[in-house]
């Protein structure tokens, strides 16, 4: 893949947070800046761990093997956001007290479904260099399949979150099904091939 392309890609992923420092640098958060934080960290979250889930059928579709090479990319942009996200929420709106940081956890479903899919996060983004791959072989694919019940996990934070206004939620979790029952009916297949074989 051509390095300016990759820049290009990098410099793209990062234009949402850059933005974000201005509008707080310049108070063009509205009235609420806290609540304007949290969906901006939020959403650019999910658009990344779509994207990353984006590239295996790209690949397929076009024929062009290097897209393979903005995964890890993409991926840990949708961790970093995550990670602003979570920040965020600790920062701006519970503060940074264990005992009502568990409480949160404890009764808020849609608070412990986002953090579910950050720990889950977690672990792929520490693993994410070759080095790692070339350590954990076979147990690093195993390890990074957890992509998929993480973007379960999302989809349900941002759903019963939303509360009465659930298109948008709703348009996310079209676009995640698509993606992830793309990966079903390609297991499938290649299922069927090695039985048949």
């Amino acid at each position: 893949m051509p390095l300016t392309l990759r820049i290009g890609v990098f410099s793209a992923c990062l234009l949402p947070f850059a933005w974000l420092i201005y509008a707080i640098a310049t108070n063009a958060l509205g009235p609420d800046p806290a609540e304007a934080v949290m969906h901006v960290t939020g959403e650019w979250s999910l658009r990344m761990l779509a994207l990353t889930l984006l590239i295996s059928p790209l690949r397929q579709w076009t024929g062009w093997a290097p897209w393979m090479k903005l995964r890890r990319m993409l991926g840990l942009y949708a961790f970093f956001y995550a990670c602003l996200h979570l920040f965020s929420f600790l920062q701006l709106f519970i503060g940074w007290t264990p005992a009502r940081i568990w409480e949160e956890l404890v009764e808020r479903p849609y608070i412990t479904a986002g953090f579910a899919a950050w720990l889950m996060l977690l672990p792929l983004a520490l693993t994410s260099t070759g080095g790692m791959q070339r350590r954990l072989r076979r147990r690093w694919l195993q390890l990074h399949r957890l992509v998929y019940p993480t973007a379960v996990a999302a989809c349900l934070h941002l759903l019963w979150q939303a509360r009465s206004d659930i298109g948008e939620a709703l348009v996310y979790i079209a676009i995640f099904a698509l993606l992830l029952g793309w990966r079903l009916r390609r297991y499938q297949q290649r299922r069927r091939h090695s039985i048949a074989a």
